[in-house]
């Protein structure tokens, strides 16, 4: 198998538009992990630090001495978040307190990882480099299903505006949504990419009207 590059492969799925656009996210394996508040604080990036820890062991297993069952190269997914926040912390004028936010980061993995494999990982890794945070990472399967998407290019505070696009879309052709928890999908790096250039996919889960 040539090299699995979610660029190419999972175009529909990553690479969206600047527009509203519906899509099925099937069932996939993930690494994640949970946390709770400012995604500006450093319990945030120690959390994302030990994900990708866990998701760079698989990676680059071969190297060390161990090639799993139907491995293939591929480029490792980028970042998922799951964000959500009690509705009694939203203020009247709808503005809220960053560090009341829940989330679950993820990070995708090939499908050749099994629950034996990630759980066999976790441990290889954390035998090189102690760290407890790894013990928080778990690795779990879930889908999306249907969803509308769409591409925030700028600032992560200026996302309002674009998911009132993804609202009028929705309300114009009656979907609804699951779930008043929405994910983010980090094309940029934010440590390395100013505010203004920096892309995210912004996903919400819906239901599509009965035909």
């Amino acid at each position: 198998m040539t090299k699995y590059e979610w660029r190419k492969q999972d175009r529909a799925l990553y690479l969206p538009k600047a527009e509203p656009t519906p899509l099925h996210v099937p069932t996939f394996n993930y690494y994640t992990i949970a946390g709770h508040g400012d995604p500006n604080a450093a319990d945030f990036g120690e959390r994302t630090a030990a994900l990708y820890q866990a998701a760079y062991g698989i990676r680059m297993m071969p190297k060390s001495g161990l090639t799993p069952a139907g491995y293939y190269e591929y480029t490792v997914f980028p970042l998922e978040g799951l964000w959500t926040l009690d509705p009694a912390n939203v203020r009247a004028d709808g503005n809220f307190d960053k560090a009341d936010l829940d989330y679950q980061l993820m990070l995708r993995q090939p499908d050749f990882v099994t629950p034996a494999l990630a759980a066999e990982n976790i441990a290889r890794v954390q035998a090189k480099k102690a760290e407890p945070l790894l013990m928080a990472v778990k690795f779990e399967a879930l889908t999306d299903g249907d969803c509308l998407q769409i591409l925030h290019r700028g600032s992560y505070d200026d996302e309002p505006a674009t998911f009132q696009r993804l609202a009028d879309y929705a309300a114009d052709r009656q979907w609804e949504r699951r779930t008043l928890a929405h994910k983010e999908i980090y094309l940029s790096d934010p440590r390395r990419t100013v505010a203004a250039k920096r892309q995210t996919v912004l996903r919400w889960l819906m239901t599509p009207p009965k035909a």
